[in-house]
Formats: structure tokens, C-alpha cells, sequence
């Protein structure tokens, strides 16, 4: 079953500075779909359309999900200052409804994996970036979903949040939630993702599973990074 259909046939911040064209892809129940790209290829602006903060969009974006309901992880933190770590929590908790019951427990089993327990009543602007990424992870693994969409999510994060934050996602995909990806670490895409999706330029170049971008490029046992970058020389984006 799908829980993301994207159809964009045009999209951009104004009309005349559109960014995206022709890009369609869907995200299933169960998947991990990787959205790649090289810097400036539409892969942010993909997701600010899919969120529906675009200005400019032609083309159909469809959410199959409980009360239409996602959860979404930012490239960069938001949070409150005058908020505790605590407090953050119990506001989610408040938004969506959850069993105040249980919260706690899971709140503070989320706060034990990523060693944040002991920060759970400070105020998050002395935190470091890491810090804050660990916490837009637990505010929206809080959430039982059937779609995450995730930006960036390796940035900051150590080897041991980044290992906890691999082991959520595998859960959440067993429970049979679809989660598209946006990153740059590539041989970490590999080893996760069931299928990628890769921009240029605003434009879907390549779709389907590694073995499939494999066979579209002609390089049978080339790592996604080889077939990265001979999409990209193809396409007249690498040198």
C-alpha cells in the first residue's frame, strides 16, 4: 500500500523561480526511499513541496496515512528557548493526542537511547547541534506514523545517535510505516534504503532500487556512489 504519492509537474518559491519539474515517485508502506542528489538538485525544496509551504506548485501530492497524519525531522532544529527538553515532549504529546498515560514511558525510554535523560529539564540553547538534532528525532519518533520524512538527518549526530537513530527507522518499517530520506551520506543510503530516488538540476534522473540504477547505468556491482556519479557525468553534472 501507498503512503506517498508525488506527482510534481512544476514548483518553485515564485513564478519565476521555479525549481522542480517532472518528478514523480511514491514511498510504500514498509519502504526506505532514498532521496539523493548533489547540492543545490531540488532535494529540500522536493520535501518543502511535498509539506505544501511552496508558493509556486503544479501536480498532485497524496498522503495515505491515519487522519492524513506524517511526522517530519528538519535539516535544521526548530525548537523553543523558553521550552525545557520536558516540556517540548509534553507539547507534542498535547498536539497529537497521545495516551498522557504512556507518554512518560516512552518519552523517557526515547531520552534514555539517545543520552539525553539527564538534560530532560534544561533549556535547549546551550545544547549542541547534535544535541538538537537528537531531540527533532525523539519529538517525531513520539509519534506513531505511517510516513516520516526525514532531511538530512546525519548531520551532527554521533556514531552512537546515528546507530540508535538506524535501529528507530528499521522499527518503524517493520511496524509498516514509509519513510523517504534525504541525505548525502551515500554508502550509508546504500546499506539502508530499499530504493533512491536522485535529482539534477530540479529533475528526476534515476528511480527504482540499486539493482535497477545499477542496470541503468551498465555497472552490474557499482556502489551507489559509482552510480551516482555517472548519472550525474551523464546528465552534465559531474567533471
Amino acid at each position: 500500500m501507498r503512503v506517498l504519492s508525488v506527482q510534481i509537474d512544476q514548483a518553485g518559491y515564485d513564478k519565476d523561480h521555479l525549481i522542480l519539474s517532472d518528478i514523480a515517485f511514491s514511498v510504500n508502506q514498509g519502504d526506505l526511499v532514498g532521496l539523493i542528489g548533489p547540492n543545490g538538485a531540488g532535494k529540500s525544496t522536493t520535501i518543502k513541496a511535498i509539506l505544501g509551504v511552496l508558493n509556486e506548485f503544479k501536480g498532485k501530492i497524496q498522503i495515505d496515512s491515519k487522519q492524513n497524519k506524517y511526522a517530519y525531522i528538519p535539516e535544521q532544529p526548530v525548537l523553543y528557548d523558553e521550552l525545557t527538553l520536558w516540556e517540548h515532549l509534553e507539547l507534542v504529546a498535547a498536539v497529537n493526542d497521545m495516551d498522557m498515560n504512556s507518554f512518560p514511558r516512552k518519552a523517557n525510554q526515547l531520552l534514555k537511547r539517545f543520552d539525553l535523560l539527564a538534560k530532560r529539564d534544561d533549556l535547549p540553547g546551550s545544547f549542541s547541534k547534535g544535541m538538537k538534532q537528537k531531540i527533532m528525532i525523539i519529538i517525531n519518533m513520539m509519534i506513531d506514523c505511517d510516513l516520516y520524512i526525514v532531511d538530512e538527518p546525519f548531520v551532527g549526530l554521533d556514531p552512537l545517535a546515528t546507530k540508535e537513530f538506524l535501529d528507530l527507522i528499521e522499527e518503524r518499517r517493520e511496524q509498516g510505516a514509509g519513510i523517504l530520506l534525504s541525505t548525502h551520506v551515500l554508502d550509508t543510503a546504500e546499506k539502508i534504503c530499499n530504493r533512491f530516488v536522485m535529482l539534477h538540476n530540479g529533475r528526476l534522473v534515476a528511480k527504482g532500487s540499486l539493482n535497477e540504477i545499477r542496470a541503468s547505468c551498465d555497472l552490474p556491482k557499482g556502489s551507489l556512489f559509482d552510480c551516482f556519479y555517472s548519472i550525474l557525468k551523464r546528465n552534465g553534472g559531474a567533471r
